[in-house]
């Protein structure tokens, strides 16, 4: 009686692990979202409900340009977060600039809304703040886990003192962007604590110039464009 021939084994199934042009893709979809609008909020909008506004045209004018500056300081938040946790080694680390990514994401939504409200509009230079942020990002991320977070915590503690003086600077009837700059704020200062807890080693003096130079270009520009 013929004896059974065994089948031959089965072959490995091929499986592909994602890779850095993977990443790249992901990073480019996340911008193309940023930039086109389409992130939505996942906590309430923190402006309360309120009569019309009496907001003079000057005024108005004055707010949309302040909303704008911080609805550029999200766009470069969005890509200079995302550079740092693409470049950076440690997971722990990397979960960290993630999460106050996605948290920002809030911040976004809020300022591009107070904006329609303003009947005004982004900056036309997003495309270019994003870029520069995002290298900025990836530059960062090759200087180690704890001066990586530095870098971090000392963009938020810049952040902070600017949204400071954005709280001064709004008019003085404008409640409702007060409202969202107060909570972006408190926001900010919680990133910045996450980061110092962390291990988060403090910049050099030439870098944290540096920084607030940039900040400046952009803050200026930004009001406007």
């Amino acid at each position: 009686m013929p004896s059974a021939q065994s089948s031959p084994p089965a072959a490995p199934a091929f499986v592909r692990r994602p890779g850095l042009f993977d990443a790249l893709l992901g990073e480019a979809n996340r911008a193309l979202q940023v930039l086109a609008g389409a992130a939505s909020a996942g906590r309430p909008y923190p402006a309360a409900e309120q009569g019309p506004e009496t907001l003079t045209q000057a005024e108005r004018r004055h707010a949309a340009g302040l909303m704008r500056v911080n609805h550029v300081g999200e766009v470069c938040a969005q890509a200079l977060y995302r550079g740092q946790a693409l470049g950076c080694a440690d997971a722990g680390t990397r979960e960290i600039f993630r999460r106050a990514a996605a948290e920002e994401i809030d911040h976004l939504a809020w300022c591009e809304r107070r904006l329609e409200e303003l009947r005004s509009r982004p900056s036309l230079l997003n495309p270019l703040w994003y870029a520069g942020s995002f290298g900025l990002g990836l530059m960062a991320s090759r200087s180690g886990a704890r001066r990586n977070l530095g870098f971090m915590a000392e963009t938020e503690r810049q952040v902070e003192a600017h949204l400071d003086s954005h709280l001064k600077r709004l008019p003085p009837g404008d409640q409702r962007s007060r409202q969202v700059v107060d909570q972006m704020k408190q926001d900010e200062i919680e990133h910045r604590v996450s980061a110092e807890r962390a291990g988060a080693t403090p910049l050099p003096w030439p870098a944290r110039g540096a920084m607030r130079a940039l900040s400046r270009v952009m803050t200026g520009t930004a009001y406007w464009l």
